[in-house]
């Protein structure tokens, strides 16, 4: 089995598959201010929070070049590269115009650039069910149908400890994030189909949101046995926990992970975030 599964750095994988020879993430590089940071093994969390929490601009991202991605195309096996929505992030245009420069000079190779229509731990799930189709023996042209499918099934919720970060970059107005801090209310977001960010819900404290985003979830998950829970956090595991605890009462899934955001994640998570995808 002779595969490479390239995510950009927003797919926030667990250490063992960090550490799976066939796995490769392609880094991102966030800004804030005038500060190049990048998102690959180097990304401090904590140093990175505390440049946003000072700064009074909204921190950015520029996707990784075609070039970034090519590089991890000179690979003697099957090609599968996962991104963020192409609604956040330019990310899958960069990696679909590598793939066709790169298709130009080796026309027999097989590439298939995945848009996650999500983010984070959404894009763990794509690349896990990649890795079981090929192990289970699936030729390229099927995996890429049922990756497809597979990714067009997956839902995405979280919540968020600030909405400083969405107030920064224009998602909220300055007084609508005034009103929410004092009254501390707490927005449940999720992704849409075509991969943009709502709002679901909102509760009064962070628990009462992580618990109406547990009963969502028990609302609308379909055939749990049959999906893995991913969990990502903001530097707070054990808020992780206590919502691994909340969903796993309610909703039996096959399986569940826990992962710390790394960078873009980080950006959009912010400190206290809390991610899951299904």
């Amino acid at each position: 089995m002779s595969y490479r599964i390239i995510g950009d750095s927003c797919t926030d994988l667990p250490k063992e598959l960090k550490e799976n020879e066939h796995f490769r993430l392609v880094p991102l590089t966030l800004i804030v201010e005038e500060e190049q940071i990048r998102d690959d093994e180097t990304f401090d969390q904590k140093m990175f929070l505390s440049k946003v929490k000072a700064s009074p601009h909204s921190p950015k991202s520029a996707c990784p070049s075609p070039e970034d991605y090519m590089k991890e195309f000179d690979y003697d096996g099957d090609i599968y590269v996962i991104t963020l929505s192409s609604n956040l992030s330019g990310s899958y245009n960069s990696a679909q115009l590598a793939k066709n420069l790169y298709l130009e000079e080796h026309p027999d190779k097989n590439i298939e650039v995945i848009d996650s229509r999500s983010a984070s731990v959404a894009q763990t799930l794509i690349a896990m069910k990649i890795k079981e189709l090929i192990e289970g023996g699936t030729p390229f042209d099927k995996v890429v149908e049922k990756i497809h499918t597979f990714r067009d099934n997956i839902k995405t919720k979280f919540v968020l400890e600030s909405l400083e970060t969405l107030r920064k970059n224009g998602r909220l107005t300055g007084l609508q994030a005034i009103i929410a801090s004092a009254l501390n209310i707490k927005p449940v977001m999720g992704a849409t189909p075509e991969g943009t960010i709502y709002k679901l819900d909102q509760a009064r404290g962070i628990v009462k949101a992580l618990i109406t985003m547990a009963k969502q979830i028990e609302q609308d998950v379909l055939k749990p046995h049959e999906r893995i829970l991913g969990i990502s956090h903001c530097n707070n595991y054990e808020r992780a926990l206590f919502v691994k605890e909340e969903i796993l009462k309610r909703v039996p899934f096959k399986d569940c992970f826990i992962v710390d955001t790394a960078g873009v994640s980080s950006l959009y998570a912010n400190e206290g975030g809390i991610i899951t995808a299904y």
